[in-house]
């Protein structure tokens, strides 16, 4: 189905692109990435001949008598390359003065221009070697910061959507095709009456796959943005102490004064693999002026709409019901503190989890607890096919077709319907109707990609 998106290769311009592919300067190494039909000649100017395809090769590097580099050169003639032209790459120095020195060389050859944001995977795409599932998941291995999201982008950008829908389009295919026989050879000997109806079992089998893959679609769609967990409290509940010792670094501001936290601090963690938002609020109590008033209510928001709370309170005092529906562990705090105070006794039947921020005890129970709760949220998005809204939607659309053409009616609708669904998967891998959403989905890559 991946063919489809070749209908795009008149609109690509037809340039021999060039980019840094790698890390900002200074470094090790650095790549310069080419594609085009003027690759050959580029590679023919800067080393003199062509290097054996796909096999690095150590040449100097030299531009209107001048040597840039030595550097490793690798040719890949299209189309069995990345962008399905003809590639290379050139992996010189890593110093600044190298790599401005290449690509100014570069500018100055007729025919070349530096690539925008995702360009080299844009070409690859209207090229038709790699559907538009393929592409959001190379985006998303690209901005993938945990391990979860990483196994999860590479799932997609190997295909596993893709295969998916290229079978349910093959079985779509059939179905339509044994209707148009019925409907436009009825009169002929070898086509025999009511052919349709051995199609419209497997069509409900399919509108039930999809329905399945639709149902772990909530979590693979959140594993890409994370869930958020907000830290709940009174003043001086010790959320901000708890905030820096989960970050290991001085995120919010903590003195013994309350009310010192008035507005939302977040920070961004990798909690047993799967990626985090940890939002710090201000402590909930009648508010002494305005803008703390505005604190608690942008808190209480804020809780209100999280996947998890962690609801805190000093291990020495009672801890009041908290004010959210959300999923609730609650922490007791400071419990190094009670040592220095008799008068105080730990109310253990308070808490699910006991720490101490300041000293680090207990952190590391609180953060297996927080690891259950992702993990049994986030497991069936380990599976699921579906990992974006725009996956969703097209599926959705095919699946609610595909029913409609499982009722009875006239076969020229059932047809229609059958047309609709297949459209529908042509959507989602790219194949048609994709020129408006093109422009966002390649901003999402950095240039040299």
């Amino acid at each position: 189905m991946v063919q489809g998106a070749t209908r795009g290769r008149g609109m690509m311009e037809r340039n021999t692109i060039f980019a840094l592919s790698s890390g900002p300067p200074p470094a090790g190494v650095a790549v310069i990435r080419l594609s085009g039909p003027k690759t050959r000649f580029g590679l023919e100017t800067l080393i003199d001949s062509i290097p054996e395809p796909r096999r690095a090769t150590l040449r100097s590097v030299r531009f209107r008598g001048t040597e840039i580099d030595r550097a490793l050169i690798i040719y890949m003639p299209g189309p069995a390359s990345f962008s399905g032209e003809d590639m290379a790459e050139l992996h010189i120095h890593g110093g600044r003065a190298v790599i401005a020195a290449l690509l100014d060389a570069l500018g100055t050859l007729s025919g070349f221009r530096a690539a925008e944001s995702g360009e080299f995977t844009r070409r690859a795409f209207l090229n038709g070697r790699l559907d538009l599932t393929e592409v959001e998941g190379m985006a998303d291995l690209i901005a993938a910061e945990t391990e979860a999201q990483r196994r999860q982008a590479l799932r997609q950008a190997d295909g596993t959507l893709r295969k998916a829908a290229e079978s349910w389009r093959e079985r779509l295919v059939r179905a339509r095709a044994l209707i148009e026989a019925e409907l436009d050879f009825a009169d002929e000997e070898d086509v025999p009456g009511a052919v349709s109806d051995r199609i419209w079992p497997d069509v409900s089998n399919l509108a039930e796959e999809i329905s399945v893959a639709l149902a772990g679609a909530d979590p693979a769609e959140r594993l890409r943005d994370g869930a958020e967990i907000v830290i709940l409290g009174p003043p001086n509940a010790g959320k901000s102490t708890l905030l820096n010792a989960l970050a290991r670094r001085e995120v919010a501001i903590v003195t013994p004064e309350p009310g010192t936290t008035r507005d939302l601090i977040e920070v961004r963690l990798d909690i047993g693999g799967y990626p985090v938002t940890l939002v710090d609020t201000a402590g909930l109590r009648d508010a002494a002026g305005a803008v703390e008033a505005e604190g608690v209510r942008r808190a209480e928001k804020r809780a209100a709409s999280a996947d998890f709370v962690l609801w805190l309170g000093e291990a020495g005092s009672p801890l009041p019901a908290p004010p959210v529906a959300a999923p609730i562990l609650r922490v007791g705090t400071k419990t190094d503190a009670l040592d220095s105070s008799p008068q105080r006794a730990l109310r253990r039947a308070d808490f699910d989890v006991l720490i101490s921020a300041r000293t680090g005890e207990g952190l590391d129970s609180l953060l297996a607890r927080l690891g259950d709760f992702l993990r049994e949220r986030f497991a069936p998005a380990e599976s699921s096919l579906i990992t974006r809204a725009r996956h969703r939607s097209c599926l959705i659309a095919c699946r609610d077709a595909a029913i409609a053409a499982g009722r009875p009616g006239p076969l020229e609708l059932r047809a229609e319907e059958l047309r609709r669904a297949t459209d529908a998967l042509g959507r989602l891998v790219g194949a048609v109707d994709v020129d408006d959403m093109l422009d966002v989905i390649f901003r999402e890559f950095c240039i040299g990609k």
